[in-house]
């Protein structure tokens, strides 16, 4: 990752809880904040690792929790966009990473140590409530994820990150993804994940390009997804109104 100084909204970096903070919130951590850019496959945290850095992924920027399996496959769990962070939030930091936190979409990051947001929070009951807000909110994520995991097809899954995935770029039409990432993501063989891109293909839903898939049709891609993402978009607007990601307005 390389230093990042110029991707900055207004006075914020461009993302959507650090810019939840009123102005007196921000203050408190504002100084400690540092840019970088991330590049895709950079790891923030492996298994093990001291969790000492909260990251804040920027406008496009998107990471993903990996569990190792027995198998020797990592399965990916949750994506984080803009409307969030990893590392240090549900515990109070330097506790060792459960999870791989791999860069998905490369771009900026803003970090701040963990010891300087336990800081501001012990003097900021309202800082201390945005984070407690949005820890629920993450565990919220988990929690649907796993059940849809649990119960939705794999055609359903594959509409629903190529969905999560559109939303973090703004709708835009061509998802940075490959068959292997999109078999990560589903937890499932490369040969499964390709099937169902070439139905898809077949419909007229999307094209492959080299690294990337083309959406020519995102009704039909949120007709054959599942629900998923709406109830997590639903639980924000109830617990952090404003944070999630909207395309239509641009946050």
């Amino acid at each position: 990752m390389q230093a990042r100084r110029d991707e900055t909204a207004g006075d914020r970096p461009f993302n959507n809880l650090l810019r939840r903070l009123n102005d007196a919130d921000f203050a408190l951590i504002a100084p400690h904040l540092t840019e970088v850019d991330g590049n895709p496959s950079d790891v923030l945290y492996s298994p093990g690792d001291n969790v000492e850095i909260v990251h804040f992924p920027c406008g496009p920027s998107l990471v993903s929790y990996l569990v190792a399996n027995e198998d020797g496959r990592d399965v990916e769990t949750i994506l984080i966009g803009r409307e969030g962070a990893v590392g240090g939030i549900v515990s109070q930091g330097f506790l060792p990473a459960y999870t791989r936190i791999m860069v998905k979409f490369a771009g900026p990051f803003a970090r701040l140590p963990v010891s300087k947001l336990d800081a501001a929070k012990a003097k900021s009951v309202s800082l201390s409530n945005i984070f407690a807000r949005y820890a629920d909110c993450l565990l919220a994520q988990m929690f649907q994820s796993t059940a849809c995991n649990a119960i939705h097809s794999i055609e359903q899954r594959t509409a629903k990150w190529i969905m999560s995935a559109m939303e973090r770029t703004d709708g835009e039409d061509v998802v940075p993804l490959t068959h292997e990432q999109l078999a990560t993501l589903l937890g499932v063989g490369r040969s499964y994940a390709s099937r169902v891109i070439q139905t898809f293909k077949a419909e007229g839903i999307l094209e492959t390009r080299r690294g990337s898939f083309l959406v020519r049709n995102p009704e039909q891609l949120k007709i054959r997804s599942c629900l998923c993402n709406e109830a997590v978009k639903g639980h924000f607007e109830e617990v952090l109104r404003g944070v999630y990601p909207d395309p239509e307005i641009g946050n």
